[in-house]
C-alpha cells in the first residue's frame, strides 16, 4: 500500500534546485488540497506550499518565488520544485494533506543545503 512516499531529496550546494516528489495513496489525493511540509532540526513541522484540487497555490513567504508546488491528478501525485536553494531550506520534507491527516505521514525525504 503507498499511502504517502516522498523522494528526490539529497545534497545541494546553496542556488541550486531539486525537484521532490510524493506518490500518495489515491484516498489522500483525489480531489484534496495537498501540501508540502518540512522540519528541521530542533523547529516544529511547518507547511511551506499547498495545492488545492484545482491547482490553486498558496506558498510560505520564505518559499515565494523560489518554490513551485504541482500536481499529477493521474499518477496521484505531487511535487515541489526548488530552485534558488539557501542553507535554511535544509530539513526532512514531508507531504500530506492540508490540514494534514495526522496519524498519515511519510518517511520524510531529506534535503541539505551546504557547500
Amino acid at each position: 500500500q503507498v499511502q504517502l512516499v516522498e523522494s528526490g531529496g539529497g545534497l545541494v550546494q546553496p542556488g541550486g534546485s531539486l525537484r521532490l516528489s510524493c506518490a500518495a495513496s489515491e484516498w489522500i489525493f483525489r480531489f484534496r488540497t495537498m501540501g508540502w511540509y518540512r522540519q528541521a532540526p530542533g523547529k516544529e513541522r511547518e507547511l511551506v506550499a499547498r495545492i488545492t484540487g484545482g491547482s490553486s497555490t498558496k506558498y510560505a513567504d520564505s518559499v515565494k518565488g523560489r518554490f513551485t508546488i504541482s500536481r499529477d491528478n493521474a499518477k496521484n501525485t505531487v511535487y515541489l520544485a526548488m530552485n534558488s536553494l539557501k542553507p535554511e531550506d535544509t530539513a526532512v520534507y514531508y507531504c500530506n494533506q492540508d490540514p494534514p491527516l495526522t496519524f498519515t505521514w511519510g518517511q520524510g525525504t531529506q534535503v541539505t543545503v551546504s557547500s
